[in-house]
């Protein structure tokens, strides 16, 4: 999965927007690049990816665009565009013609903040938060001629932004109220209904910043541990959150880009990319929860920090820009070590031998949509205001660890957003105290 973020990577109240947005496929991204003028104007610039060589087509408008606005690329070539005018946002798209650029209006937005959510996994359409007010309208943006929609407002404000399945149906949110964030879960087929999905505890603040629907693996930040921190669990588990100590580098903010997809048994043995910042500069992190130790690689020249994508052979796709090559993606085969005898859908203890779980069941193995679990919530391994260094303990109330990710079906071509059938929506499990000591 990749991100639209900032390059103020630990900002934890903002929206994270890398200079880059890779569609949920990989086949083409967007950024916002600037001409060679006295005023370094900003324009937007398409990169296709799909091909032997990634080539980059310039998409210039009748003006310079402003460095605020937001591109977000379709499956099928055209870049969707927000921009600010006035007290209102426009929504178009835009797609090479000869010559030029040309450009379809799907219409605007009256709002005061409008902010697009990252690529949906279909590729086909776009969804967009307004907070205003003590709510947050999410918005559906069509890929076709139809106007934006209105699909629910949402109770507080809601800000990230994270799909759990390959459908486009499981949304997840970062939602602030009543003083406290907490993530919940949005389920667009049945209108936009929301329940939660991680509460850890009723007073810490808990984000998601990444989810892979494959697995199941979740990337959450939470100050539950007594200050915040970066932690791992599983969608649909019963196990608590680990914290562990290796993504907390001394002096350095790691930010998780991408995730290695297609471990549908292990989400343990994921491999996840990382954004490193340090005083000495930017590196690469990579990262396995079975593995408890953060690798870090030096970056490739011109790379666009923050940005990415895994392929299911494991080599990680970095974009990179220079002035020698402006549009460039460097292969990087990361070693990755095999889990060993460990059982798919088992843990590792924390020595790193491997000791099975329970038994295994394929996490995301069809059934059908009605019969569906629920998703499940996820809570947290914590001490007091301490978490041991990356400890996986069992939870005594679920000893078989039947960690699932959603249990929608793979693939949709559209998203189904009014089927009437549909899961039970997820609830979190409270937190619990679970015994640290090694066995």
């Amino acid at each position: 999965m990749t991100i639209c973020a900032t390059e103020d990577a630990t900002a934890l109240d903002g929206p994270y927007r890398a200079a880059l947005t890779i569609a949920a496929d990989g086949s083409y991204a967007a950024r916002l690049a600037r001409h060679d003028d006295a005023d370094r104007s900003w324009y937007p610039e398409r990169w296709t990816l799909s091909g032997p060589e990634p080539y980059a087509v310039p998409l210039p408008g009748s003006q310079p665009e402003e460095p605020d606005s937001e591109l977000l690329p379709l499956a099928d070539g055209r870049v969707l565009i927000l921009r600010r005018v006035a007290d209102r946002f426009a929504l178009s798209l835009l797609y090479p013609t000869d010559p030029g650029t040309g450009e379809l209006l799907l219409g605007t937005v009256e709002a005061a903040e409008l902010t697009l959510l990252p690529p949906t996994p279909g590729g086909t359409d776009a969804y967009a938060l307004a907070p205003a007010g003590g709510h947050t309208a999410l918005w559906w943006v069509p890929g076709d001629a139809g106007g934006p929609e209105r699909i629910v407002e949402i109770p507080g404000r809601c800000t990230g932004g994270a799909w759990l399945d390959r459908g486009g149906r499981l949304l997840a949110l970062d939602r602030e109220l009543n003083g406290r964030t907490k993530t919940v879960l949005v389920d667009l087929e049945r209108g936009g209904e929301t329940g939660p999905l991680l509460q850890i505890t009723e007073e810490s603040n808990d984000r998601l910043l990444l989810a892979d629907p494959d697995s199941g693996l979740l990337l959450v930040r939470s100050d539950a541990p007594g200050h915040d921190r970066l932690g791992w669990g599983v969608l649909g588990s019963r196990l608590p959150v680990r914290f562990p100590e290796c993504l907390r580098p001394a002096d350095a903010a790691v930010t998780p880009f991408a995730v290695q997809p297609g471990q549908m048994l292990a989400p343990e043995s994921c491999a996840v990319a990382f954004r490193v910042d340090a005083a000495h500069g930017t590196r690469l992190g990579i990262w396995r929860p079975w593995d408890r130790r953060l690798r870090q690689l030096p970056v490739p020249d011109g790379w666009l920090a923050g940005t990415g994508l895994w392929t299911a052979a494991g080599e990680l796709l970095l974009p990179c820009a220079t002035d020698a090559e402006p549009c460039g993606l460097a292969r990087m085969a990361i070693p990755l070590e095999p889990v060993g005898s460990v059982e798919r859908a088992g843990l590792v203890e924390p020595t790193g031998s491997p000791r099975p779980v329970g038994s295994a069941r394929p996490v995301g193995a069809a059934r059908p949509v009605g019969a569906a679990r629920p998703v499940g919530g996820v809570r947290a391994v914590v001490d007091g205001a301490a978490v041991r260094g990356g400890a996986i303990v069992p939870d005594a109330g679920d000893a078989t660890n039947h960690s699932t990710a959603s249990a929608q079906p793979k693939a949709a071509v559209t998203e189904p957003r009014r089927s009437p059938a549909h899961p039970p929506m997820c609830r979190p499990v409270p937190l619990q105290q679970a015994p640290l000591g090694s066995r």
